[in-house]
């Protein structure tokens, strides 16, 4: 299924690690380079601005094309426009397979025909089908899997993720009331599954080439379950999809669940993350509660605005304070030394403006009175007599 020759994408997970390597200081430039000299690899650009340059520069050839089909096309065309946008889309997919086969990976160029050939049949398939959203969206969910499965492209995984999402919510919506009404806790059953799954098919993956898109697909499922039960989210998807006027004083059913529930999840996915030493899950977990309290303050102001960021700020510099005190020291498991296979230097640089602005000092040694000397050999201090 997968476009690429697999060897040459183990070459670029070499290539890659080795480059994590140099950066953490494991490796010099000359091996690094001397690694990459000798692996043939794919076309790729780490460097994300050059990446969107080439998309860009795709967009236009991608573009181009569609347009000289046009003007080639527009007497025999006439009043068939739908069919026009169809073609599109096929250039998308045609161009997409061309530059996998010039092994264009990553790269920029093959971005824009991805994702491009995506929006067009997307485009296509509303303009034939007078906008059937479940329609689009399922079709859409199928081509994305399909394309992340031959050509490992990421942004693929995520439309597949958007795309199902969209399926199931506009599925709720042909039950009516009914299934707009119970649209929070299916959501939040999906999201279940689609962690469960994806955590199942991990240990089983024979092909190590999906597994970021397994990872995006988990990650996808714990912000979907988040949002899915917070209140600010509920209570407005309430007002516009059933058209509920909430009247002062009174609030939405359940509401007391969700107030619990926009607290207490990611209150969870911070101890969670934190036991089983899931980065990504911590960075969502600090989010969600950072989105929480703009949840609870969008409703109700207890404090003027800058008041409630100035006590934020002290809550929050006390905490990363005790937190660097606290973990300064340890050696293992949860630490404040810096990773070395990471290019920040954030917490070095937190402890430096901590210790400036509290007046701290670093430690010195203080040196001993007592005089040592007399002894012949090596590492003796002393000599013969008293």
């Amino acid at each position: 299924m997968i476009v690429y020759d697999k060897v040459e994408l183990e070459n670029l997970t070499l290539v890659e690690e080795a480059h994590s390597l140099k950066e953490a200081s494991f490796i010099d430039s000359e091996q690094y380079k001397g690694i990459s000299k000798q692996l043939t690899i794919p076309k790729s650009s780490n460097n994300l601005l050059i990446r969107l340059a080439f998309f860009v520069l795709g967009s236009f050839l991608y573009s181009s094309i569609c347009g000289f089909l046009t003007l080639i096309g527009e007497n025999a065309i006439g009043e068939n426009f739908k069919v026009i946008v169809f073609l599109y889309a096929a250039v998308g997919f045609a161009g997409a397979e061309v530059m996998t086969r010039l092994k264009f990976y990553g790269h920029g160029l093959d971005d824009a025909f991805i994702v491009g050939s995506q929006l067009t049949l997307a485009v296509a398939i509303g303009l034939l089908t007078d906008g059937n959203e479940i329609v689009i969206a399922s079709i859409i969910t199928l081509t994305a899997l399909i394309s992340y499965l031959r050509y490992l492209h990421l942004s693929m995984a995520l439309l597949f993720c958007l795309a199902l999402t969209a399926t199931l919510t506009y599925a709720m919506f042909e039950l009516g009331s009914i299934g707009k009404t119970v649209l929070p806790f299916v959501m939040m059953l999906f999201a279940v599954a689609i962690y469960f799954i994806s955590k199942t098919i991990v240990p089983k993956t024979t092909n190590p080439f999906y597994y970021k898109g397994i990872s995006l697909a988990n990650s996808f499922s714990l912000i979907l379950f988040y949002l899915s039960g917070n209140y600010l989210v509920v209570r407005e998807l309430s007002v516009a999809l059933l058209g509920a006027a909430i009247a002062p004083n009174s609030d939405i059913p359940f509401a007391p669940f969700f107030y619990g529930f926009t607290f207490a999840v990611p209150l969870f996915y911070l101890v969670y993350s934190i036991l089983k030493k899931d980065r990504i899950m911590l960075w969502i977990g600090f989010l969600a509660l950072g989105f929480s309290i703009y949840t609870i303050r969008f409703y109700y102001a207890v404090l003027p605005i800058e008041i409630a960021l100035t006590l934020g700020g002290v809550l929050l510099f006390a905490f990363t304070y005790f937190a660097i005190k606290k973990f300064k020291n340890k050696e293992t498991g949860i630490t404040f030394k810096p990773d070395r296979l990471t290019k920040t230097n954030a917490f070095l640089n937190a402890e430096i403006l901590i210790a400036s602005q509290l007046g701290l000092k670093p430690e010195t040694t203080t040196e001993s009175n007592i005089e040592f000397g007399g002894g012949d050999f090596s590492g003796g201090g002393s000599s013969g007599t008293f």
